[in-house]
This record gives C-alpha cells, sequence and structure tokens, in this order.
C-alpha cells in the first residue's frame, strides 16, 4: 500500500512538472511507465529488396528515442537536492530567424528535486539595453535591416543551435548576467498553440478575448505588442504580465487533462520537429540528446548528398505566419558531374498588410555538401557564397509580395564525391518552419525514381541499385 502511495506521489509530482516545464519551455519528460505503450515501442522498418532499385527513406527508431526520454527523466528529477538553472529562449517563429524565431523573451528557472523554486521572465530588449560594447552584425542584418550592433535579440542567427547558445551566453555576458546554465533551451510560439490543442481555450482574468489552438500566439502577441506598437509612450515594463496570469491556468488544465500520452506525444513530436531543442552542460546528458537528434545540430560529417534551407525574416514583421513554402529537389547522376536543381516556392497568403504583416522579405541560405558549384538561378537574387559547418551555403535574397508567389530556383553542381552506386540525401528541418513538401527526383544510370515526403522533421533517403 505504501509502495503504490509513493508511485502515486511520484506520478503527481512528475505531471506538475511537465505541465510548468512545457509553459517555459522544456516540454520533453515523459514519464517512464510510457515504455508500455505500444505506439512509442513501435518500430517502423524498411521494406525488402526484391531484385529492384529503390530510392527509400530510412526510418527513425522510436524506441531509442523513448528510452533517452527515460534516461533524461530519471536525471532531472532526482531527488538529489541539487538546484538547477535553465536559460530558455522564447522564440516567435511567426517572425523566423536562422535559429526558429525572433527571440523577443527569455526565461531562468531553476529546479530542484523534481519541482520549480524560482521562475525569471524578462523582454529580450531589456537585457540588451543593458549590452554597451558594439559588436558587428551579420552580413544579412547589416545589408537589409541597417543594424549597427549585435545583441542578444539576433544571436540566433545560425541554424546551428550550439552555436546560437553560446552567443546567447555571449551577450548575457556583456549584459552583467550570469551563464552558469545546466541547460538551455529554445522553444517555438507554435509549442503554445499546440499546448492549446490539448487543454482547449482559455481565458485569462482582466484580459479579454479566448485564446485557443488557432489564435493563441497571435492573440499573445496583439496583447504583448500591438498595444505599444501603436503608442510607444506606453510603459513597456509590465506588458509580459498577462504570460505570468496565463502560466498557472495551463498549467492547471494539463495537470487535470489526465491524458499523459497526449501529452507525451505533443512534447515528442515538437522536440522531433526541432520547436524545441536541448543543450546540456552535463556531457552524458548532452550526448543523450544528441544521440536521438534533439539537439538541434547542423551536421557536420554526413557522408551524402545534403540540403538544409534556412531563412531569415528581414522585414521586421510577423509575415511568417502566412507563409506556406515547397520543395522540390531534382538531383542528376548521370551527366559528367552530378547536378542538383533546386525549386523553392514561397506563398504569402496574407490577404492584407497591417502591424505586423507585410511583403516577405528574406534571406535564405541555401546548405549544399562542400565543393558544390554554383551553376545558375532564377527569381532569387545572386547568391554570396561561404562555407560554414564543412558545408558550401549560397545566400539569396527573396521577396515574396502579398497575396503572391515567387518559385526561386538555384543549379549547382554537386561534387564529384558524391556516390552514384548507393546515393544518400539528408535534408534538415530549419527550426520553426513547419509542415514543408518536399518532392525528390533522382535521376541514375539505372532508372528514375521519385520521392514525395513532408519536412516535419530531418528527413533521410537512401538509393539502393539492383541486388
Amino acid at each position: 500500500m505504501m509502495q503504490k502511495i509513493k508511485e502515486l506521489l511520484k506520478y503527481k509530482r512528475l505531471l506538475i512538472f511537465i505541465a510548468i516545464i512545457i509553459l517555459v519551455g522544456v516540454g520533453f519528460f515523459v514519464f517512464s511507465f510510457l515504455k508500455n505503450n505500444k505506439k512509442f515501442l513501435a518500430i517502423s522498418s524498411l521494406s525488402a529488396i526484391n531484385k529492384v532499385s529503390k530510392f527509400l527513406p530510412i526510418t527513425e527508431d522510436e524506441k531509442k528515442e523513448l528510452d533517452v526520454v527515460n534516461q533524461l527523466v530519471q536525471k532531472l528529477t532526482a531527488s538529489d537536492n541539487i538546484e538547477r538553472k535553465f536559460l530558455i529562449l522564447l522564440q516567435n517563429n511567426y517572425e523566423l530567424r536562422p535559429g526558429g524565431g525572433f527571440l523577443g523573451q527569455y526565461a531562468i528557472i531553476k529546479i530542484k528535486n523534481g519541482a520549480m523554486i524560482s521562475l525569471l521572465v524578462e523582454d529580450a530588449n531589456l537585457l540588451d539595453q543593458r549590452i554597451t560594447a558594439d559588436i558587428p552584425t551579420p552580413y544579412p542584418l547589416k545589408r537589409m535591416l541597417q543594424l549597427k550592433k549585435w545583441k542578444f535579440r539576433d544571436s540566433n542567427f545560425s541554424p546551428d543551435f550550439p552555436t546560437n547558445v553560446e552567443k546567447a551566453k555571449y551577450f548575457m555576458r556583456l549584459a552583467g548576467g550570469t551563464t552558469n546554465f545546466d541547460g538551455v533551451i529554445a522553444v517555438n510560439s507554435d509549442v503554445f498553440n499546440n499546448v492549446l490543442a490539448l487543454t482547449g481555450p482559455i481565458t485569462v482574468p482582466g484580459f479579454t478575448g479566448e485564446f485557443n489552438s488557432n489564435n493563441g500566439a497571435l492573440l499573445l502577441e496583439e496583447k504583448v505588442e500591438k498595444i505599444y506598437i501603436m503608442n510607444p509612450e506606453i510603459d513597456t515594463q509590465n506588458r509580459k504580465e498577462i504570460m505570468k496570469k496565463m502560466a498557472p491556468i495551463i498549467a492547471d488544465k494539463l495537470f487535470n487533462l489526465g491524458n499523459v500520452t497526449k501529452i507525451a506525444e505533443l512534447v515528442h513530436n515538437e522536440m522531433k520537429n526541432r520547436n524545441i531543442m536541448l543543450n546540456f552542460t552535463d556531457p552524458e546528458m548532452q550526448k543523450l540528446a544528441e544521440s536521438v537528434h534533439w539537439d538541434g545540430t547542423v551536421t557536420k560529417d554526413w557522408g551524402g548528398d545534403y540540403l538544409m534551407l534556412v531563412d531569415a525574416n528581414m522585414g521586421s514583421l510577423k509575415t511568417d505566419y502566412y507563409m506556406k513554402r515547397e520543395i522540390t529537389y531534382n538531383v542528376d547522376l548521370t551527366t559528367e558531374k552530378p547536378t542538383a536543381t533546386l525549386n523553392i516556392l514561397y506563398k504569402n497568403t496574407a490577404p492584407y498588410g497591417d502591424w505586423r504583416t507585410s511583403d516577405y522579405h528574406t534571406y535564405l541560405r541555401i546548405y549544399s555538401p562542400r565543393g558544390s558549384d554554383f551553376l545558375e538561378r532564377q527569381m532569387i537574387g545572386y547568391p554570396n557564397i561561404t562555407e560554414e559547418f564543412n558545408k558550401i551555403t549560397f545566400g539569396v535574397v527573396v521577396h515574396v509580395l502579398i497575396g503572391k508567389e515567387t518559385n526561386g530556383m538555384i543549379k549547382y553542381e554537386l561534387p564529384e564525391t558524391i556516390d552514384q552506386e548507393n546515393y544518400k540525401l539528408l535534408i534538415q528541418k530549419q527550426s520553426g518552419t513547419g509542415d514543408i513538401p518536399v518532392k525528390v527526383h533522382l535521376k541514375t544510370k539505372y532508372g528514375e525514381f521519385d520521392q514525395e515526403q513532408i519536412l516535419t522533421k530531418d528527413l533521410k533517403f537512401e538509393f539502393q541499385k539492383n541486388q
């Protein structure tokens, strides 16, 4: 009997912990008893090869992900009287940046014995006001936004989360703040809407309107942004007060939801699609996050063809809420050198412009294998070619008018090191971009092959020749 009571108390403590952490970003703690859930134990396998050439997606092992979650749960909810401190980067992906979304706010939480003991939420602009150093801005920020000083709110200008973590800590040190965190977690605003899909609509005392899964992030943005943009004389010090009042309401709803499986499924998906990214100081915990690709790293040692598209909204508004993207990637392995033709279709579905919506202006970086050579382009700017993360990057400016489409194309040679007999392709997903339809067409001496997938997470494909 006593053992059962202890288990129930542990369950309650963990559920409270999950509810709190979801609100500030670390929505990844799934209960160990989910190991009995067949859905999470299901392992997909590739179809058998029956003497035909195939171009197949490589599936992931969700059992491994579950094992990692269980190990992280045990470490971070241990009753060891150790205080742990985490930096939460709250990113608005309606204004897309390479690391996920515009870094408008951050939170610092302290936990001990599986319970939160303190929480600080602050506007990034307030931190930036304490930075006096003149740090040169990255090229696109200087050219397109005329920003002369690089600060914390623009620190996530890399698609590689560990790089952004170090840059965020750097700016916090310049502001005179502490950086001895046990972990840093990035969270995109889409997570808020997805949590509301579980809890159902909520209202916040003292504020008008109902927050639901369709309007939640947009309505919250209106409460903390619109009136201050329209009237710059209003004091902005307390504009995040609604978030403090909202947190316990959502926590209470999650606690009373009673469906731990749905909560687990939510946070599992948010990490797979890079809406939540994890970085730990503890080497063992960081290795666990890396093993299931929840660390937001740009792969540096992939041995085949590679593609990653990284947008940076340079319009200073929240137009990404209306942006839709489609990717078509054609690879020809029959030419003297392998060639790739990439089409990315942008659709600006905004019906009109207003205080947060405009024509779309983005600086797009296309990451391709090192040794790639630019050939031609259409409907995009001339590329700024650089090297980063053992990749060649083609940086181009793209404009999309309200209610219109832009179909950008870039063609380039792939390096001769691409294996034509055993071709494989990795497409990495940028944090904050939502679901993107992807079509891949592969032309080989054995025939032509097609794959269509939705880029909700990193995708891997492999060509298998005749057996």
